[in-house]
Protein backbone atom coordinates (compact mmCIF):
# COMPACT_ATOMS: atom_id res chain seq x y z
CA UNK A 1 0.00 0.00 0.00
CA UNK A 2 1.43 2.95 -0.74
CA UNK A 3 0.15 6.79 0.50
CA UNK A 4 -0.09 8.51 3.64
CA UNK A 5 -2.41 8.19 6.56
CA UNK A 6 -3.06 11.89 7.68
CA UNK A 7 -4.94 13.45 10.30
CA UNK A 8 -5.84 17.03 10.81
CA UNK A 9 -7.44 18.31 13.68
CA UNK A 10 -8.79 15.45 14.88
CA UNK A 11 -10.78 15.67 17.96
CA UNK A 12 -13.45 13.30 19.94
CA UNK A 13 -15.09 14.61 22.91
CA UNK A 14 -17.73 12.04 24.42
CA UNK A 15 -19.71 14.45 26.78
CA UNK A 16 -19.31 17.71 26.08
CA UNK A 17 -21.24 18.83 29.16
CA UNK A 18 -18.07 18.08 30.95
CA UNK A 19 -15.13 19.43 28.10
CA UNK A 20 -13.16 16.43 28.60
CA UNK A 21 -11.67 15.52 25.31
CA UNK A 22 -10.40 11.79 24.29
CA UNK A 23 -9.46 13.01 21.13
CA UNK A 24 -7.42 16.97 21.20
CA UNK A 25 -6.91 18.11 17.88
CA UNK A 26 -4.58 15.13 16.68
CA UNK A 27 -2.64 16.39 13.26
CA UNK A 28 0.02 13.68 12.06
CA UNK A 29 1.02 12.55 8.32
CA UNK A 30 3.42 9.00 8.48
CA UNK A 31 3.68 6.82 5.59
CA UNK A 32 0.60 3.74 4.85
CA UNK A 33 2.80 1.12 5.06
CA UNK A 34 4.78 -1.11 7.97
CA UNK A 35 3.76 -0.77 11.54
CA UNK A 36 2.49 2.06 13.41
CA UNK A 37 2.04 1.21 17.08
CA UNK A 38 0.33 3.70 19.10
CA UNK A 39 1.52 3.57 22.81
CA UNK A 40 0.18 5.47 25.98
CA UNK A 41 -1.14 4.91 29.27
CA UNK A 42 -4.94 3.76 29.99
CA UNK A 43 -7.15 6.94 28.65
CA UNK A 44 -4.80 8.07 26.44
CA UNK A 45 -6.91 7.72 23.33
CA UNK A 46 -5.40 5.19 21.33
CA UNK A 47 -8.11 3.30 20.94
CA UNK A 48 -10.87 5.88 20.42
CA UNK A 49 -8.34 7.41 17.38
CA UNK A 50 -8.08 3.62 16.10
CA UNK A 51 -11.89 3.09 15.90
CA UNK A 52 -12.22 6.47 14.20
CA UNK A 53 -9.46 5.28 11.88
CA UNK A 54 -11.46 2.21 10.98
CA UNK A 55 -14.28 3.67 10.37
CA UNK A 56 -16.28 2.64 13.33
CA UNK A 57 -16.63 6.09 15.31
CA UNK A 58 -17.33 9.66 13.75
CA UNK A 59 -14.80 12.26 15.18
CA UNK A 60 -16.12 15.44 16.98
CA UNK A 61 -14.57 17.36 14.14
CA UNK A 62 -11.07 17.07 12.24
CA UNK A 63 -10.26 14.93 9.03
CA UNK A 64 -8.64 11.61 8.57
CA UNK A 65 -7.72 10.14 5.40
CA UNK A 66 -5.52 7.06 4.71
CA UNK A 67 -4.15 6.49 1.36
CA UNK A 68 -6.41 9.59 0.53
CA UNK A 69 -9.67 7.89 1.65
CA UNK A 70 -11.43 10.03 4.05
CA UNK A 71 -12.65 7.43 6.79
CA UNK A 72 -15.93 9.59 7.80
CA UNK A 73 -17.04 10.66 3.79
CA UNK A 74 -15.66 7.58 2.28
CA UNK A 75 -16.08 4.72 5.04
CA UNK A 76 -17.61 2.23 2.54
CA UNK A 77 -15.11 2.41 0.48
CA UNK A 78 -12.48 2.55 3.09
CA UNK A 79 -13.98 -0.98 4.83
CA UNK A 80 -13.50 -2.79 1.59
CA UNK A 81 -9.45 -2.42 2.07
CA UNK A 82 -9.59 -2.69 6.10
CA UNK A 83 -9.39 -5.55 9.03
CA UNK A 84 -9.73 -4.91 12.47
CA UNK A 85 -9.61 -6.77 15.46
CA UNK A 86 -10.51 -4.92 18.38
CA UNK A 87 -9.65 -5.42 21.63
CA UNK A 88 -12.79 -6.80 23.10
CA UNK A 89 -12.52 -9.69 19.98
CA UNK A 90 -13.01 -13.01 20.97
CA UNK A 91 -13.90 -16.44 19.07
CA UNK A 92 -17.03 -17.69 19.16
CA UNK A 93 -16.47 -20.79 21.53
CA UNK A 94 -18.97 -23.18 19.80
CA UNK A 95 -16.72 -22.33 16.20
CA UNK A 96 -13.80 -24.08 15.15
CA UNK A 97 -11.03 -22.21 13.74
CA UNK A 98 -11.54 -22.77 10.15
CA UNK A 99 -15.15 -22.29 10.59
CA UNK A 100 -13.96 -18.48 12.34
CA UNK A 101 -11.87 -17.67 9.22
CA UNK A 102 -14.20 -19.42 6.62
CA UNK A 103 -17.09 -17.09 8.05
CA UNK A 104 -15.42 -13.78 8.04
CA UNK A 105 -14.18 -13.97 4.98
CA UNK A 106 -17.47 -14.85 3.47
CA UNK A 107 -19.39 -11.53 5.56
CA UNK A 108 -16.26 -9.96 3.56
CA UNK A 109 -17.55 -10.95 0.29
CA UNK A 110 -15.52 -13.81 -0.69
CA UNK A 111 -17.00 -17.03 -2.45
CA UNK A 112 -17.13 -20.64 -0.12
CA UNK A 113 -14.90 -21.88 -2.20
CA UNK A 114 -12.29 -19.32 -1.40
CA UNK A 115 -13.19 -18.81 1.41
CA UNK A 116 -12.20 -22.36 2.59
CA UNK A 117 -8.61 -22.51 0.45
CA UNK A 118 -7.71 -19.36 2.12
CA UNK A 119 -8.68 -19.82 5.64
CA UNK A 120 -6.91 -23.15 5.63
CA UNK A 121 -4.03 -21.50 4.23
CA UNK A 122 -3.85 -18.51 6.63
CA UNK A 123 -4.21 -21.27 9.65
CA UNK A 124 -1.21 -22.96 8.66
CA UNK A 125 0.79 -20.26 8.26
CA UNK A 126 -0.11 -19.71 12.20
CA UNK A 127 0.47 -23.08 12.51
CA UNK A 128 -3.03 -23.97 13.44
CA UNK A 129 -3.14 -27.03 11.05
CA UNK A 130 -4.23 -29.57 13.68
CA UNK A 131 -6.23 -27.24 15.75
CA UNK A 132 -8.50 -26.10 12.88
CA UNK A 133 -11.24 -27.74 13.49
CA UNK A 134 -11.18 -28.14 17.19
CA UNK A 135 -13.84 -26.13 18.80
CA UNK A 136 -12.33 -22.69 20.00
CA UNK A 137 -13.25 -23.42 23.68
CA UNK A 138 -11.07 -25.85 24.11
CA UNK A 139 -8.13 -23.54 22.97
CA UNK A 140 -5.59 -22.17 25.07
CA UNK A 141 -5.48 -17.84 25.05
CA UNK A 142 -2.77 -17.91 22.58
CA UNK A 143 -4.43 -20.13 19.91
CA UNK A 144 -7.00 -18.27 20.14
CA UNK A 145 -5.19 -15.12 19.73
CA UNK A 146 -3.55 -16.88 16.33
CA UNK A 147 -7.17 -17.76 15.51
CA UNK A 148 -7.49 -13.99 15.44
CA UNK A 149 -4.65 -13.12 13.57
CA UNK A 150 -5.50 -15.50 11.25
CA UNK A 151 -8.42 -14.16 10.02
CA UNK A 152 -6.33 -10.44 9.30
CA UNK A 153 -3.68 -12.54 7.08
CA UNK A 154 -6.60 -14.67 5.29
CA UNK A 155 -8.38 -11.06 4.75
CA UNK A 156 -5.38 -9.71 2.88
CA UNK A 157 -6.36 -6.42 3.50
CA UNK A 158 -4.61 -2.89 3.08
CA UNK A 159 -5.35 -2.01 6.11
CA UNK A 160 -4.92 -4.13 9.14
CA UNK A 161 -5.95 -2.53 13.02
CA UNK A 162 -5.10 -4.73 16.12
CA UNK A 163 -6.44 -2.68 19.40
CA UNK A 164 -3.37 -4.65 21.97
CA UNK A 165 -3.32 -7.74 19.64
CA UNK A 166 -1.19 -9.95 22.58
CA UNK A 167 -2.32 -8.89 25.95
CA UNK A 168 -2.31 -11.13 28.52
CA UNK A 169 -0.39 -13.45 26.83
CA UNK A 170 3.11 -15.23 27.93
CA UNK A 171 6.15 -14.19 26.51
CA UNK A 172 6.87 -17.18 24.08
CA UNK A 173 3.52 -16.91 22.46
CA UNK A 174 3.96 -13.21 22.35
CA UNK A 175 6.70 -13.24 20.53
CA UNK A 176 5.52 -16.41 18.19
CA UNK A 177 2.77 -13.43 17.36
CA UNK A 178 5.21 -11.08 16.75
CA UNK A 179 6.24 -12.66 13.89
CA UNK A 180 2.80 -12.96 12.18
CA UNK A 181 2.36 -9.60 12.25
CA UNK A 182 5.83 -8.73 11.04
CA UNK A 183 4.81 -11.06 8.04
CA UNK A 184 1.20 -9.14 7.74
CA UNK A 185 3.51 -5.49 7.90
CA UNK A 186 5.71 -6.50 5.35
CA UNK A 187 2.97 -6.20 2.45
CA UNK A 188 0.17 -3.99 3.95
CA UNK A 189 -0.01 -1.42 6.61
CA UNK A 190 -0.55 -2.16 10.29
CA UNK A 191 -1.95 0.02 13.22
CA UNK A 192 -1.55 -1.37 16.11
CA UNK A 193 -1.75 -0.20 19.85
CA UNK A 194 -0.21 -1.99 22.61
CA UNK A 195 1.00 -1.78 26.42
CA UNK A 196 4.09 -3.44 25.96
CA UNK A 197 6.98 -1.03 24.69
CA UNK A 198 9.18 -3.35 23.70
CA UNK A 199 6.57 -4.93 21.44
CA UNK A 200 6.33 -1.34 19.72
CA UNK A 201 10.18 -1.52 20.07
CA UNK A 202 10.41 -4.51 18.07
CA UNK A 203 7.81 -4.43 15.73
CA UNK A 204 7.41 -0.87 14.54
CA UNK A 205 8.72 1.80 11.63
CA UNK A 206 6.41 4.71 13.46
CA UNK A 207 5.67 5.38 17.36
CA UNK A 208 3.02 7.47 18.15
CA UNK A 209 3.06 8.26 22.09
CA UNK A 210 -0.44 9.73 23.27
CA UNK A 211 -1.34 11.15 26.38
CA UNK A 212 -4.48 12.41 27.46
CA UNK A 213 -5.98 12.75 24.35
CA UNK A 214 -2.85 14.47 22.54
CA UNK A 215 -0.23 12.83 20.34
CA UNK A 216 2.80 14.16 21.99
CA UNK A 217 5.12 12.35 20.14
CA UNK A 218 5.65 10.49 16.84
CA UNK A 219 8.41 9.20 14.56
CA UNK A 220 11.00 6.25 14.62
CA UNK A 221 12.56 5.52 17.52
CA UNK A 222 15.92 6.66 16.48
CA UNK A 223 14.04 10.24 15.98
CA UNK A 224 12.43 9.93 18.99
CA UNK A 225 15.47 9.19 21.15
CA UNK A 226 17.00 12.07 18.76
CA UNK A 227 14.34 14.66 20.14
CA UNK A 228 16.11 14.00 23.79
CA UNK A 229 18.61 15.90 25.47
CA UNK A 230 20.44 12.85 26.41
CA UNK A 231 20.73 9.73 24.69
CA UNK A 232 22.52 7.46 26.67
CA UNK A 233 21.78 5.76 29.75
CA UNK A 234 23.96 4.07 32.08
CA UNK A 235 22.67 2.12 35.42
CA UNK A 236 24.87 1.90 38.43
CA UNK A 237 24.10 -0.07 41.82
CA UNK A 238 22.48 2.01 44.81
CA UNK A 239 25.67 1.62 46.47
CA UNK A 240 27.41 3.35 43.61
CA UNK A 241 29.37 6.79 44.37
CA UNK A 242 27.91 9.32 41.52
CA UNK A 243 30.59 11.77 40.21
CA UNK A 244 30.14 15.13 38.56
CA UNK A 245 28.72 15.08 35.74
CA UNK A 246 27.24 16.12 32.28
CA UNK A 247 23.73 14.85 32.41
CA UNK A 248 21.31 14.04 34.85
CA UNK A 249 20.93 10.95 37.69
CA UNK A 250 18.18 9.98 39.15
CA UNK A 251 16.89 6.91 41.04
CA UNK A 252 16.50 3.97 38.63
CA UNK A 253 13.07 2.28 38.66
CA UNK A 254 15.11 -0.76 39.82
CA UNK A 255 16.67 0.33 42.49
CA UNK A 256 19.77 1.62 41.42
CA UNK A 257 20.93 5.05 40.06
CA UNK A 258 19.76 5.62 36.68
CA UNK A 259 22.65 8.57 34.64
CA UNK A 260 21.29 10.00 31.76
CA UNK A 261 23.68 11.96 29.43
CA UNK A 262 25.09 12.46 25.88
CA UNK A 263 27.61 10.00 23.85
CA UNK A 264 30.97 12.02 24.80
CA UNK A 265 30.26 11.81 28.87
CA UNK A 266 29.11 8.56 28.79
CA UNK A 267 32.56 7.30 27.36
CA UNK A 268 33.89 9.27 30.02
CA UNK A 269 32.06 7.74 33.39
CA UNK A 270 32.49 4.58 31.42
CA UNK A 271 36.33 5.07 31.55
CA UNK A 272 35.82 6.24 35.30
CA UNK A 273 33.55 3.48 36.03
CA UNK A 274 35.86 0.85 34.71
CA UNK A 275 39.13 2.08 36.86
CA UNK A 276 37.64 1.98 39.89
CA UNK A 277 35.89 -1.29 39.82
CA UNK A 278 31.83 0.19 39.49
CA UNK A 279 29.43 -2.25 38.13
CA UNK A 280 27.73 -0.57 35.39
CA UNK A 281 25.98 -1.16 32.31
CA UNK A 282 25.45 1.67 29.58
CA UNK A 283 23.28 1.61 26.68
CA UNK A 284 21.30 4.13 24.48
CA UNK A 285 18.09 5.62 25.70
CA UNK A 286 15.27 2.47 25.54
CA UNK A 287 11.58 3.19 24.81
CA UNK A 288 11.13 3.65 28.13
CA UNK A 289 12.87 6.02 28.91
CA UNK A 290 11.82 8.15 25.75
CA UNK A 291 7.80 7.46 26.77
CA UNK A 292 8.58 8.33 30.27
CA UNK A 293 10.00 11.32 29.12
CA UNK A 294 7.06 12.43 26.72
CA UNK A 295 4.35 11.68 29.07
CA UNK A 296 6.65 13.92 31.84
CA UNK A 297 6.21 10.82 34.10
CA UNK A 298 9.60 9.25 36.17
CA UNK A 299 12.90 10.52 34.23
CA UNK A 300 10.53 13.26 32.40
CA UNK A 301 10.12 15.17 35.78
CA UNK A 302 13.66 15.37 36.66
CA UNK A 303 14.48 17.57 33.97
CA UNK A 304 15.53 15.20 30.60
CA UNK A 305 14.59 17.68 28.08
Amino acid sequence: MGGELVCSELTKVYDSSKGKRALDAISLAVPARGVLSLIGMNGAGKTTLVRILATQLAPTSGVATIDGVDVVKEAKRLRSRIAVIPQEARTVPWMTPRQTVLTYLMWRGCTYSESKKKATDALGRVGMQEQSDVMNRRLSGGMKRKVLVATVLAADADVSFLDEPTTGLDPVSRRELWGFLEEIARKHFLILTTHYLEEAEELANVIGIMDRGKMVGIGSLESLRSSLKYQYSIRLPASAQVPQLDGVATPGRDGGVQILTNEDEAYRLSQLFLGSGTRFSVNRVSLDDVFFHYVRADIGEHGAQ
